[in-house]
């Protein structure tokens, strides 16, 4: 059965092959009758080829033309129709980037090809000549052909969400590059004449010194797929590199350059090496992360410091926020000094609570009420080493939010509230001399109250 079906597909081949001949000779026929018929009339025989021969070609154009016509007005309308009648938009894409209308400035380079031998019979240098140049007609329409149906891929692709993750642009630049370079052979070797291996063995040398003349570009083209392989920026990124004056968001991830428009609204184009070769912060971490870090201090005053006596420790009981903390504390404390029998009657003695530690406490308790801080990420409230700007209180936790604007005023909304209560813990911030209060080795706080 099987081999039934593949005779009778030879057979139909063959058919075909044979009325193709026959038409093809049909041609030749018409045009020798042509040129007899020249010669009758008293054209001699080198003009009657002459005449024969323009004649052919201004056949041959308008045979091209209409098979242009064909391509363009039939079956690309009717291509376009079933294409529109589909569930996706993929088709609409192929359209919109002109693909099949690329596509079809094939058809007029086939039709020349086919038919130049026919029509300018034993004139080979002719034949040669004009199917040279319908190869190279050729060799442009598919580039321009595959340049929109890679921009079409690049379109159906970024619809995806995979789009944001891994960037295929500069995959199809490097496929583009790859396909002009291909063409460019092919296009060389039909003006010389020559085999495409032959060719090749010859253009090492040359290929050496285009390797050494566009050396940045293709460092751009690797670091250009490394950046794309290793998910190293995407379109999207909040990027920063200080020596290169970059602090935004990244809009354009191409095969050799990065495209960044800062918080200013300015556009930096930065190669792609140098994000592999220089440093760069991204911050898509942070922005995945679901929350974004706080990290400042509150330097105190540290001739503030102090222990808390009976007056200050009434003050704070009042205070919502520390009723467990003190409750905790304060057992552990009379544990502890009961337990050592500790003589209480001097203030170094023993266990005491004081005024930084308190505050401490309040700032912990404080943040842990906050509804915009989270809970499940690092979380700490520590003094750092003391130094000429004071103690530092420094406040390590992340917010529950990373755009930027609501960041900050979360960020000034907690600093504000615990700037303004430091004096109720009998301490003072530390804040360097304006030059309107006299310098002395005493505090002098208005607000102090002892």
């Amino acid at each position: 059965m099987q081999g039934n079906e593949t005779k009778n597909i030879t057979n139909i081949m063959n058919a075909a092959s044979t009325d193709i001949k026959q038409k093809f000779d049909s041609i030749r026929d018409i045009l020798l009758s042509l040129k007899k018929h020249f010669i009758d009339l008293g054209v001699g025989d080198f003009w009657s080829g002459i005449l024969v021969n323009l004649v052919g070609a201004v056949v041959l154009l308008v045979i091209c033309w209409l098979s242009y016509l064909l391509a363009r007005r039939v079956l690309l309308r009717v291509l376009r129709f079933v294409l529109v009648k589909t569930d996706n938009d993929w088709g609409n894409i192929l359209i919109e980037n002109k693909v099949f209308s690329r596509l079809t400035n094939i058809v007029p380079a086939l039709v020349v090809h086919v038919l130049t031998p026919v029509v300018f019979d034993k004139l080979e240098s002719l034949v040669v000549f004009v199917q040279g140049a319908s190869k190279i007609y050729l060799v442009l329409a598919l580039l321009f052909t595959l340049q929109a149906l890679l921009a079409s891929v690049l379109d159906i692709y970024q619809r995806y969400d995979i789009s944001k993750r891994i960037p295929i642009k500069g995959f199809t630049q490097a496929v583009m590059l790859v396909a002009c370079f291909i063409g460019g052979v092919f296009v060389i070797s039909i003006i010389m004449g020559r085999e495409i291996g032959t060719l090749m063995a010859g253009l090492g040398a040359m290929f050496m010194g285009f390797l050494f003349v566009f050396k940045d570009a293709i460092m751009g083209l690797v670091a250009g797929i490394q950046i794309a392989t290793n998910d190293t920026v995407r379109k999207g990124d909040w990027i920063e590199m200080k020596s290169h004056g970059i602090d935004g968001d990244v809009i354009d991830v191409s095969l050799t350059t990065v495209k960044v428009q800062n918080f200013d609204k300015t556009v930096v184009s930065i190669p792609a090496s140098k994000l592999i070769t220089d440093s760069c912060r991204n911050w898509r971490g942070m922005k995945d992360s679901g929350g974004r870090r706080i990290k400042r201090s509150i330097r105190i005053d540290m001739r503030s410091i102090r222990f808390v006596d009976d007056s200050l420790l009434e003050k704070f009981k009042r205070f919502g926020l520390l009723k467990d903390y003190l409750q905790s504390k304060l057992n552990e404390l009379n544990t502890h000094n009961q337990t050592n029998k500790t003589d209480l009657s001097e203030l170094v003695n023993g266990r005491r609570l004081t005024n930084i530690g308190t505050f401490r406490a309040y700032i912990f308790a404080y943040l842990k009420n906050h509804p915009k801080i989270r809970q499940d990420r690092t979380f700490l409230i520590r003094q750092l080493e003391p130094g000429d700007n004071g103690l530092p209180i420094e406040i390590y936790i992340f917010t529950n939010t990373t755009i930027w604007a609501e960041y900050e005023a979360i960020q000034a909304d907690i600093f504000d509230h615990l700037m303004a209560v430091i004096p109720e813990f009998d301490l003072a911030p530390f804040q360097n001399s304006t030059g309107k209060e006299a310098i002395s080795g005493d505090l002098n706080v208005s607000m102090m109250s002892h």
